[in-house]
């Protein structure tokens, strides 16, 4: 890497070490800790509820705190994972040295990082989320000869607050809005601020469309994409950042929700999803004609598996009030390009001309043919933020490489492509399947398809058990045509799970 990246990386921990993070050691923490005066070290794990838990830990020693980060502690995994017996649950939680990070809040100089569940016999905990999504990327590298599938994330979400009599945006016309019609920009900024310097890698961000008012309340809706990385490290930046955004929020006295929905006729939040496959640096979606064989693989893996993969991205009632015909949320199994009314969209790339655009913007630059071939991506736009992103990414690498176990998977990808608006056009409609409606029938699906998921061991059948029971525990499977486009009743589910995620 170039010293001068090490310089400008945001993350003071890679700035001092002088290496990325996947590279640190035990050792490198331990000098962290001597050198930024730490006096508190937090050990951070994903729950059964999607949400991070804290262990907070006193440093008393060199000796006490390296004991910890070798052993680890124990913790009770029942009251962490519902489905495991009070009898037998303890698991202990060991640091990924990779994830370590200064917390922003803390006012004693503390160090943070994510741990990866074991049992009692030191072996990786088979049901914990982040060891099924390591389980899944292994999978995918031997099933396709050492292909890594990349992912990034693009987290929406609300903020709602007094509301503000200057300056309103016009209702749901917000996209991309400046202050002072964007009221939370300051907010945005100083989140990526902080999440940059925690590790993540972050695109932009920007303000979305959503922008309403409900009596004194205001609703303004942003959004905060990230670049595309390691399929784990994507999933711990999309994590660490959902954590930190809530605690700012909590900071500033405003509410910030990843709820799918707010409210009828408004636009809901989604956790569009970003894939690349690469292999020795080569982004294998692109070829010389366009999308390879490889991207129409994956294509139809996802798509094949559209309806089981409602079961770990949309989570709670709220999601199908998000997921309904007509808006940009998809609700048919179907693929485009720079479609947003397809389920998988393969967004606008730098494949032709781009250094003749940027010459051509600034007259005093020379023409100049560059390769930016790597920043094509293919996103899933069905996902929303009630997601456990560790088992949503999971899923969505199972399914890719689902697609290329599948007979004539490029024929099945090439039948389910649009070109036009699916709802303009009935024609076009009426040959694609429906995703699931409810928590009940994304259930049925997942049922149907568990086979997939459980297969090489990826998803323990006692984890797609429990995901069974959580959606088929909310009895929703008529719940949207019977709150129809009644505001109250909706805003009082959105109450419900305005934490979600």
């Amino acid at each position: 890497m170039n010293p001068l990246s090490y310089k400008l990386n945001p993350n003071k921990l890679v700035a001092f070490l002088e290496k990325p993070a996947k590279d640190f050691t035990k050792a490198d923490i331990l000098k962290v800790i001597e050198e930024f005066n730490i006096e508190m070290v937090n050990f951070h794990y994903m729950a059964n509820d999607g949400l991070l838990k804290t262990l907070n830990f006193v440093i008393n020693s060199y000796e006490h705190i390296d004991e910890v980060l070798t052993s680890g502690e124990r913790v009770d995994g029942s009251s962490l994972f519902p489905f495991l017996e009070a009898g037998s649950s303890d698991l202990y939680v060991i640091p990924r040295f990779r994830t370590a990070f200064l917390n922003p809040f803390a006012e004693l100089p503390t160090l943070d990082l994510l741990c990866n569940y074991y049992t009692k016999d030191g072996k990786p905990f088979e049901m914990a989320p982040e060891y099924t999504l390591h389980k899944a990327g292994q999978a995918f590298r031997e099933a396709t000869g050492g292909m890594e599938f990349e992912v990034m994330g693009e987290l929406e979400y609300y903020v709602v607050a007094p509301k503000e009599d200057l300056f309103l945006a016009a209702d749901q016309r917000g996209y991309h809005a400046s202050r002072p019609f964007c009221k939370f920009e300051d907010y945005r900024i100083n989140a990526m601020k902080l999440i940059a310097e925690c590790g993540g890698l972050i695109k932009y961000g920007h303000s979305e469309v959503g922008n309403f008012s409900v009596g004194e309340t205001m609703y303004e809706q942003n959004e905060i994409e990230f670049l595309p990385t390691y399929l784990e490290d994507a999933a711990d930046q999309l994590v660490i950042a959902k954590w930190l955004m809530r605690a700012l929020a909590y900071q500033y006295g405003i509410t910030v929700t990843f709820a799918p929905k707010i409210t009828v006729g408004k636009a809901g939040s989604g956790m569009h999803i970003h894939t690349r496959i690469a292999k020795d640096g080569k982004n294998m979606y692109i070829g010389e004609n366009g999308l390879t064989e490889t991207a129409h693989k994956a294509i139809a893996g996802i798509l094949d598996c559209a309806g089981s993969l409602t079961a770990f991205g949309n989570t709670n009632p709220t999601s199908y009030f998000r997921l309904v015909p007509h808006q940009e949320a998809p609700t048919n199994i179907c693929w485009g390009d720079r479609n947003r009314s397809a389920m998988v969209r393969v967004p606008l790339g730098w494949t032709k001309g781009s250094g003749n655009m940027m010459a051509d913007c600034n007259p005093l630059e020379k023409n100049e043919e560059v390769d930016f071939s790597h920043k094509q991506t293919i996103e899933l736009r069905t996902p929303d933020g009630s997601a456990n992103v560790y088992l949503l990414l999971a899923g969505m690498t199972v399914a890719a490489r689902h697609g290329f176990e599948m007979e004539n998977a490029v024929q099945y990808a090439k039948d389910r492509y649009v070109s036009v608006n699916i709802f303009e056009h009935e024609d076009v409609l009426k040959r694609l399947a429906v995703l699931p409606d409810s928590c009940a029938a994304s259930a049925d699906v997942l049922e149907k398809d568990r086979a997939i998921y459980e297969d090489k061991g990826i998803f323990d059948p006692r984890l797609i058990d429990d995901i069974l029971k959580d959606l088929r525990s909310f009895n929703d499977r008529t719940l949207r045509k019977d709150i129809g486009n009644d505001s109250q009743k909706i805003l009082e589910l959105v109450e419900t799970f305005i934490n979600c995620g």
